[in-house]
């Protein structure tokens, strides 16, 4: 009956338990909902948010809080909330493929990817994007599997890694090509197909880059308002002109950007004195110019970008005015303008502009300095190839690093679950172990129980035995005494009684004499009357009791052992009075010690003495043996059966030992009222 109520109490338990999680479940869920509804503020989205986060943790299950914190990320991207919404992230991510949740990992792993991009943190966002792309399913195509791809080519090629760049641009535009058109996704194309001109320009294989940017142009075409998406185009085209040196073709596009100019400008007052500055160059770059014509227009754009505070454009423009004057040569307006462009190439980190400066610089200038700067160009040239193969060199160790690292985390997880199953091995072997032992200890717990009543019975055995022999030995000492009283005294009594008889009719000296003589006789009666009484009130066997079972035990096992012994004890306790259950136990006490003292002790000499104080018997055993450590050698069973049979008494035991010097042991066990 108790079982049954136990099982429909944790029935009961179990049930509540899920009825409250379900409940807490519903409400996470519900928030949510409510965090994405528009009627409400930013911060009352937010807040609801926070509060499902909350309660998640609480259920305490990975999937239900990585559901919550993934709602929570989109909140924290909204309140523009950063640095929360990346470490979010990055927990989102750690926790997903903890519990292998593949689309939560691209999900965090590209919102990851997307900051970084944008702080410029280029490796961080490679490590994201191409950890996202890993767990989409090699057959999905989505915008987000495309745009990943993109972002990963787009920072490849800043980092000039064009293999990996073109293979991942490539890649995004497939699965670009078999989604739905739309607006953003024409914009996406148009970005990889601008991006595979870049790599294709950078890597020199200029034809095919012409071709990537016409097909870039005609998606820009497509875009509404899609000119700033076809100025890049054209612009990016017209430079690979440049690249091939058919000027003329360059000039016709920039010329045709120009009238662009009054609807670009809105968009980005720049576009003009960079057109400009365009043209210029590449007339300059011709060979074939009007040095007027260039060194206007050079400097309408100069004029423009201090206007602008434009420092990257008024950068280039003094670059090329000091190309320009170097073909004159005008040595000073050189030197002024190069200077001006290595001063903000320092200042805006653009090692190509300051390279050329270097070298233009290095030209013009005499001497030492001279010398200086084209020392100066070289250390430059051979730290930027350092730089771009120790860059190669690093995302092609990310990349192995992290295959590395998941390859390892899957031999861990292997491992692991080798090692739970050799653990659960070894605990169900440690309990079946421990079942035999506990088992096997029981056994002799029982067994060492019945040897103990078999050895009780047989020394209550003993005593009984012992009793008997004295009862017998009293019943023939009264019969000695019945015969010596009946044979000898009385029968000296009657003859005297009857010598008195005869001589009670006599008189005179003789008579006196006679009477005097068995008067003697009647004292002589009187002293063995007297004596026969002394041995009877004598306890004849008080050598022969419980202290005679102690000490022939105490004799036979000294003798077995190899000990000497002293056994000293008083008259003053009664053991008629003591119970058979305190004598078995101080027997089997003292036998014990002897046990233990021949086993451990290496001892030579043993003293046992009992003795009465206060109403209280006490046992004291010493020897001279090596000793123990009291603290550490209580666990043994000699000793716990000893302090057993003492509490059984109702008494108190103790030891006293130091290794080296012996020990003692001192039984108390009350004198009075003894248990049976």
């Amino acid at each position: 009956m108790r079982n049954l109520f136990f099982a429909f109490l944790m029935l009961h338990l179990l049930l509540s338990t899920v009825n409250a999680q379900n409940s807490l479940l519903d409400s996470i869920n519900s928030l949510i909902v409510k965090s994405n509804e528009e009627n409400y503020s930013i911060d009352k989205r937010l807040e609801f948010a926070l509060t499902s986060s909350k309660i998640a943790r609480q259920i305490n299950q990975d999937s239900i809080i990585l559901m919550a914190n993934r709602n929570l990320s989109v909140r924290y991207f909204e309140s523009e909330m950063y640095d929360e919404y990346i470490a979010l992230n990055r927990d989102n991510f750690e926790l997903a493929r903890l519990i292998k949740d593949s689309s939560a990992i691209t999900v965090a792993g590209s919102n990851l990817g997307s900051m970084y991009r944008y702080y410029e943190q280029n490796d961080s966002s490679y490590y994201y994007y191409s950890q996202a792309l890993k767990y989409y399913p090699a057959s999905e195509i989505s915008e987000s599997k495309a745009t990943a791809f993109l972002y990963l080519a787009d920072i490849l090629q800043i980092e000039k890694i064009y293999a990996g760049a073109e293979e991942a641009a490539i890649n995004s535009i497939i699965i670009l090509n078999r989604l739905p058109e739309t607006q953003n996704r024409l914009d996406k194309l148009w970005n990889a197909y601008n991006l595979m001109g870049i790599i294709s320009r950078e890597s020199g294989n200029y034809k095919k880059a012409l071709e990537y940017y016409e097909q870039s142009n005609s998606y820009a075409k497509k875009i509404n308002d899609g000119f700033v998406n076809e100025v890049y185009s054209l612009n990016n085209k017209a430079y690979v002109y440049r690249q091939l040196e058919d000027f003329d073709k360059a000039k016709d596009i920039y010329r045709s950007l120009l009238a662009l100019r009054t609807k670009y400008e809105e968009v980005d007052p720049s576009f003009y004195p960079t057109i400009l500055t365009n043209i210029a160059a590449t007339e300059l770059e011709s060979g074939n110019f009007d040095f007027n014509t260039v060194k206007n227009k050079l400097r309408e754009s100069y004029k423009l970008t201090h206007k602008l505070k434009d420092d990257v454009l008024r950068m280039n423009v003094a670059l090329h005015l000091s190309k320009l004057y170097k073909k004159v040569p005008q040595k000073d307006s050189v030197t002024k303008y190069a200077n001006e462009a290595l001063k903000i190439s320092y200042d805006v980190f653009a090692n190509e502009v300051k390279q050329e400066a270097l070298l233009i610089l290095s030209e013009v200038t005499e001497g030492e300095k001279g010398k200086a700067f084209l020392q100066e160009h070289i250390k430059l040239t051979d730290s930027l190839l350092r730089v771009e193969r120790s860059v190669r060199n690093k995302y092609a160790r990310i990349e192995f690093e992290t295959d590395q690292l998941e390859a390892e985390n899957e031999q861990i997880s292997k491992e692991n679950l080798y090692l739970v199953i050799l653990l659960i091995g070894l605990l169900l072997t440690a309990a079946l172990i421990y079942a035999i032992i506990s088992q096997r200890a029981k056994n002799r717990k029982l067994k060492l129980i019945q040897l103990q009543q078999e050895a009780n019975e047989e020394i209550y055995n003993l005593m009984l035995g012992q009793q008997n022999r004295v009862d017998e030995a009293r019943a023939k000492e009264k019969t000695r005494i019945s015969e010596e009283l009946h044979d000898g005294v009385l029968g000296r009594l009657f003859g005297t009684r009857l010598s008195l008889d005869s001589i009670n009719f006599k008189d005179g000296k003789e008579a006196m004499l006679t009477r005097a003589n068995y008067i003697s006789q009647l004292k002589l009666i009187e002293e063995d009357i007297r004596k026969i009484s002394h041995e009877l009130n004598t306890d004849f066997v008080s050598g022969t009791g419980f202290m005679n079972i102690v000490s022939e035990l105490i004799d036979s096992q000294s003798i077995a052992y190899g000990l000497k012994s002293e056994f000293i004890y008083t008259d003053d306790v009664s053991w008629d009075l003591v119970s058979n259950k305190t004598k078995i136990n101080i027997y089997r006490i003292i036998q014990e010690s002897l046990q233990n003292i021949y086993k451990h002790a290496n001892a030579k000499t043993i003293k046992i003495s009992i003795s009465l104080e206060n109403d209280v018997i006490c046992l004291d055993i010493i020897d001279d043996g090596d000793g123990f450590d009291t603290t550490k050698s209580k666990k043994g069973i000699g000793l716990k059966n000893m302090s057993s049979r003492v509490q059984d008494v109702n008494g108190e035991i103790s030891f006293s030992s130091q290794s080296g010097n012996g020990t003692i042991v001192k039984v108390r066990i009350p004198y009075t009222n003894q248990p049976e």
